[in-house]
Order: structure tokens, then sequence, then C-alpha cells
């Protein structure tokens, strides 16, 4: 198993904790778009304290990637519900499950299909 491989099972362990009947496929897809970032500890989880990282997280994932046109409050609102979603205290928010629940709750699946 390379480590492509690896990082995938592995977050496909930890989103069945949070959303047991999640799609494998789009989780799949939505890691390999995140590159290299995935294998830096620094880059591969999110901050839920740190204010730089969340707007990293609405300027750089929901308005470039996405392509969301909505007020900050809204998308920052999204991004406290996926960081309560995956739970406060857990320090190991992988970037790829958190980018996930964003695309599910904004209904953005076809931008990775």
């Amino acid at each position: 198993m390379n480590k492509l491989e690896e990082k995938i099972t592995l977050y496909k362990e930890k989103m069945k904790e949070i959303e047991p009947n999640f799609d494998e496929v789009l989780l799949e897809k939505i890691t390999r778009s995140l590159g290299p970032s995935i294998y830096k500890k620094d880059s591969e989880v999110v901050s839920c304290t740190s204010q730089k990282e969340i707007e990293r997280v609405r300027n750089n994932f929901l308005r470039m990637k996405l392509g969301l046109d909505m007020d900050d409050e809204v998308l920052d609102e999204a991004i406290k519900e996926v960081c309560e979603k995956m739970g406060r205290s857990n320090p190991n928010k992988y970037r790829a499950i958190f980018y996930y629940l964003l695309v599910k709750r904004f209904n953005k699946e076809s931008l990775f299909s």
C-alpha cells in the first residue's frame, strides 16, 4: 500500500466515526485533490482555534475552490459547524474530512465528479 492509499484508508476509518454512511468515492477524490499537503502534519489538519486557518479555509477552499459567494459570517458559521461535528477536543481534524463535510454542507459534490 502506498502513502496515498494509507492516508485514504486512515481518513475513511476516521470518517466512519463521524458519519458512518459517507460517500467513500467523494472522500477519496477530495483527498487526492489536496496533493502533498496531506503528508505534512501542519497542513494535514485544520486548527479551529486559529483565525488564520479559518480565513484560509474560507477564502482558499470555500470561495476559490467551491466558488461560494456568501458573507463571511455564513461561511464562518459552516466552518464552526464542521469544527463542532468533528469534535472541539479532537486535535486531528484532518483536512480531507473537514473539506468533505463542507462540500456536503454546500452540496458541491459535482465539483469532484
